[in-house]
C-alpha cells in the first residue's frame, strides 16, 4: 500500500476513474431530475475524463513529479470538457495538480475545491461544489495521502447524501446530485489507485417508489479532442514576469496590458501572479508591472514571425465572426445562411476553440444555444484569448434566440456595441421547447408521467398534456397573451407531418396580427422550438 500519491498512482487513477464512470454512465445520466432530455452528466464526465486519460498517451515529456503528470491530465480534461460537470471537474483537477507537490493530498484537495468554486459565477450548495468542499475538509484528518483520501471519500459520501436537504428539487425527485456522485466516484478511484481498495458507493438513481422525468441524450458531438497549436505572428516581444501584488491591482494591470498588446494571460494569486503578454513596446509593459507591484524573473523575448509556406496566419484584428453551437441539420443551414459558423452536436472545449480559430477573425462572438454549453464556450473563449482572439460569449439558451441575435448584426457598429445589440435581441426573444417526458416527476405545472407532452418556457415546465399539436397551440396562446409580433417555429426530427400547418392556422385565427416564420430545424429530442419577439 502506498502512503503518498506518486507518478504511477496518477496513471492508475486516470484509468480507474474512466472505468468507474463508464460503468455508471447511464446511472449518472438518470440522476438528473428535470423532465427534459438533459440527462447527460455521466456522459459529460466520461468524455471529460477520457480526454484527460488520452493526454497521458500523447507526446509528453517524462514528468518529474506526480503533480506534473496530473497537470497534463488536467490540461487534457480542460480541452475535452463537456457540460458544467465536465468543466467543474477539469477545474477541480487543475487545482489539485497545482497544489499536489507542495504538501500532500490534503492541502491539494483544499485547493481543488477552491478552484471548483472559482469556476462557477454563482455557486449553489447541494451540488458537486458542496461534495468537493466536504471532501477537502475531511481530508485534513489523514496522517498520509492514503488516510487523507479515505477521509475525503467518507466526507464526500456524507455530503452527497445530504444534497437533497440543500436543494429542494433533488428532494422532490428523491435523488442526489449527479455531479456530486461523479466526484465521489472519482475520489473512490483515487483511493483504489493508492491502496488497492475497491469500494464504490454508487447511489441508485431511482429509489423504490420514486421516479423522475427526463430524456437521456448522450450527445457525443464529433468526439474529437483536438490539440490546437497555432503559430504566433503578432507583436515584436513576448514579456513574462512574476509579480508580487494584491488581487486588487490585477484588474487595472489587465486593462493596461490589454491596451498594449495581445495574448495576455495573468494567473495565480492571492499575492504572487504570473504575467504573460505579447507587445511591441516591452518597456511600457514592464512599467505597467511596476505600477501594479514588484515584478521579478523578467523575461523579454524577441518574436520572429514564421516564414514557412503555409504557416498559420495570425487572426485579423479587423475581422469579425460568429460561432454558434447547433443540434440539427436544418438549424445548421439556417445559421450558415445568416453568416455564422455552426459547431454541431455536444462540442468539447477544443472543438469550440477550433471553430473560433478557424474563422481567422480577431473578434468573435460565441452563442451557446444550450445552457449546458455556456461553461464550455466560456472556457474556449479564455483559451482563444491566448491565441490573440477577443471572444465574447452571448448567453443564449435556444437556437431561436441565436437567430434573433444574428438578425441584428451590424458590422458598421463597434464590435462591443454589436455584441450588446445581439445580446439585447436574444434577451428580447422569449424561448420555449416542447418534448416528451420519459420519467415521472412533480413539476411547477403539475405531475408529469412517461409519455406526457411537456412544454417549457425559459427552462421551466409550463404545460403538460397528452396531444402534441394541442399542447403546442396552448403554448403559443400563453406566450402571445403577454405580447409578441413575430413567432419563429423550428420543427424537430420527431415532429409529426402537418404540425406547422396546424399551428400557423391557429395563430392566424387567434392572433391575426402576428407573423409566423417556420423552418425545419431537424433537432433531436424537441419536436418543436418556439421563439416569440
Amino acid at each position: 500500500m502506498l502512503e503518498v500519491l506518486d507518478i504511477a498512482a496518477v496513471r492508475r487513477w486516470s484509468g480507474l476513474a474512466v472505468a468507474g464512470v463508464r460503468r455508471h454512465e447511464q446511472a449518472l445520466n438518470q440522476l438528473n431530475v428535470y423532465p427534459v432530455p438533459d440527462g447527460d452528466t455521466g456522459t459529460n464526465l466520461l468524455l471529460t475524463l477520457t480526454a484527460a486519460e488520452q493526454a497521458l498517451a500523447g507526446p509528453l515529456v517524462e514528468p518529474q513529479s506526480a503533480g506534473a503528470l496530473l497537470r497534463a491530465t488536467a490540461r487534457g480534461a480542460l480541452m475535452g470538457a463537456r457540460g458544467n460537470s465536465g468543466v467543474i471537474t477539469a477545474q477541480w483537477l487543475s487545482g489539485l495538480a497545482d497544489s499536489l507537490d507542495g504538501g500532500g493530498l490534503a492541502p491539494a484537495l483544499d485547493a481543488a475545491a477552491k478552484a471548483a468554486y472559482a469556476a462557477v459565477a454563482r455557486p449553489v450548495e447541494g451540488t458537486i461544489l458542496t461534495v468537493a468542499r466536504a471532501a477537502a475538509d475531511a481530508a485534513h484528518g489523514g496522517s498520509d495521502d492514503a488516510e487523507a483520501v479515505r477521509a475525503a471519500v467518507r466526507g464526500a459520501r456524507e455530503a452527497l447524501a445530504r444534497t437533497p436537504e440543500q436543494l429542494p428539487v433533488l428532494a422532490a425527485a428523491g435523488v442526489v446530485d449527479a455531479g456530486g456522485q461523479g466526484l465521489v466516484l472519482l475520489l473512490e478511484a483515487l483511493l483504489e489507485a493508492l491502496t488497492g481498495e475497491h469500494d464504490e458507493s454508487m447511489i441508485d438513481p431511482a429509489p423504490p417508489g420514486q421516479d423522475h422525468a427526463g430524456h437521456e441524450h448522450a450527445g457525443h458531438g464529433h468526439g474529437g479532442h483536438a490539440h490546437v497549436a497555432a503559430a504566433y505572428r503578432g507583436p515584436a516581444y513576448e514579456v513574462q514576469f512574476l509579480l508580487d501584488t494584491g488581487a486588487g491591482e490585477i484588474a487595472d494591470l489587465r486593462a493596461a496590458l490589454d491596451r498594449l498588446g495581445d495574448s495576455l494571460v495573468i494567473v495565480g494569486g492571492p499575492a504572487t501572479w504570473r504575467v504573460h503578454v505579447h507587445v511591441d513596446d516591452a518597456g511600457a509593459a514592464l512599467e505597467a508591472g511596476l505600477a501594479a507591484g514588484r515584478p521579478y524573473q523578467i523575461q523579454v523575448t524577441h518574436l520572429t514571425a514564421p516564414t514557412a509556406a503555409g504557416a498559420p496566419r495570425r487572426p485579423d484584428p479587423t475581422a469579425r465572426a460568429v460561432v454558434v453551437t447547433a443540434a440539427g441539420d436544418g438549424i445548421e443551414q439556417l445559421l450558415t445562411a445568416e453568416g455564422a459558423v455552426p459547431v454541431s452536436g455536444n462540442p468539447s472545449t477544443a472543438e469550440v476553440l477550433d471553430a473560433i480559430l478557424a474563422t481567422g477573425a480577431g473578434r468573435v462572438a460565441v452563442l451557446p444555444t444550450d445552457t449546458n454549453l455556456r461553461a464550455v464556450c466560456q472556457m474556449a473563449a479564455e483559451e482563444a484569448f491566448g491565441e490573440g482572439v477577443k471572444v465574447r460569449v452571448i448567453p443564449t439558451r435556444s437556437p431561436v434566440q441565436a437567430l434573433a441575435a444574428l438578425a441584428v448584426r451590424d458590422h458598421a457598429r463597434r464590435f462591443e456595441d454589436d455584441v450588446i445589440a445581439m445580446a439585447e435581441a436574444a434577451g428580447a426573444c422569449r424561448s420555449a421547447e416542447v418534448t416528451t417526458a420519459s420519467r415521472e416527476a412533480l413539476t411547477v405545472a403539475g405531475r408529469c408521467r412517461p409519455g406526457d407532452v411537456i412544454a417549457l418556457v425559459e427552462g421551466e415546465v409550463n404545460l403538460i398534456g397528452a396531444d402534441l399539436p394541442t399542447v403546442c397551440a396552448q403554448l403559443l396562446d400563453r406566450m402571445l397573451a403577454s405580447g409578441g409580433e413575430l413567432v419563429t417555429l423550428l420543427t424537430g426530427a420527431q415532429a409529426p407531418d402537418g404540425l406547422v400547418d396546424v399551428l400557423t392556422a391557429h395563430v392566424a385565427a387567434r392572433w391575426p396580427f402576428v407573423e409566423v416564420h417556420a423552418y425545419e430545424g431537424g433537432q433531436p429530442h424537441y419536436p418543436l422550438l418556439v421563439g416569440v419577439e
